[in-house]
């Protein structure tokens, strides 16, 4: 009568091990996509003595920028293309011809540049829709920082030759003081999406 043969069990002590290894490997080699944000300074939350105030805006002093379900683009009171956004921006916030439709410019004594003509009064007021789209509200915000950082690095170039990136705190400061950087978002509201 033959004997039937045991089979040798199989040692899974170390398995825990090796998986927990694999997968360290696995998270460690691997990339992952990351969502980009929107790098923004908020203001300082209000101290409980401070009364808020009212701010009174002139209308020439702010550029109503509002965003549709449709992700079309109302600029003022004209619907644009997305890439017409920036140069529209730039001629708001900087006012090169003095124009008394746009927003009212001051001197003001600037750190490297003396008597300087800003437009400190301006404000860019950013609505969108409920229904905006996601990436046409990104479009929009990526614009919005160029049409500054195209404004900010031509004045440091005729100054200094290089980039505002490049200056240090001061210099930047010196040049945030002439294009400060003044958006407003409302909250969003459901405008309608069609022309």
């Amino acid at each position: 009568m033959a004997r039937k043969r045991k089979v040798p069990g199989v040692n899974a002590t170390s398995s825990a091990d090796i998986a927990f290894m694999l997968l360290l490997f696995f998270l460690l080699t691997s990339s992952m996509d990351t969502d980009m944000g929107l790098a923004r300074r908020l203001p300082p939350p209000p101290q409980d003595k401070e009364i808020e105030k009212e701010i009174d805006i002139k209308k020439r002093n702010m550029l109503r920028v509002l965003v549709n379900t449709n992700g079309q683009i109302l600029c003022g009171d004209d619907f644009i293309e997305l890439k017409e956004l920036k140069d529209r921006v730039k001629e708001f916030a900087s006012n090169p011809t003095g124009s008394e439709t746009l927003p009212e410019q001051e001197t003001k004594d600037v750190p490297f540049f003396g008597n300087v003509i800003t437009n400190n009064k301006h404000v860019i007021s950013l609505m969108n829709d409920r229904g905006t789209p996601y990436q046409a509200y990104i479009d929009v915000q990526n614009e919005l920082a160029k049409a500054y950082t195209e404004l900010r690095d031509a004045k440091a170039k005729e100054k200094w030759g290089k980039a505002f990136v490049e200056l240090d705190d001061e210099q930047q400061k010196a040049i945030q003081q002439i294009y400060p950087q003044k958006i407003s978002e409302a909250e969003p509201k459901n405008y309608g999406g069609n022309r």
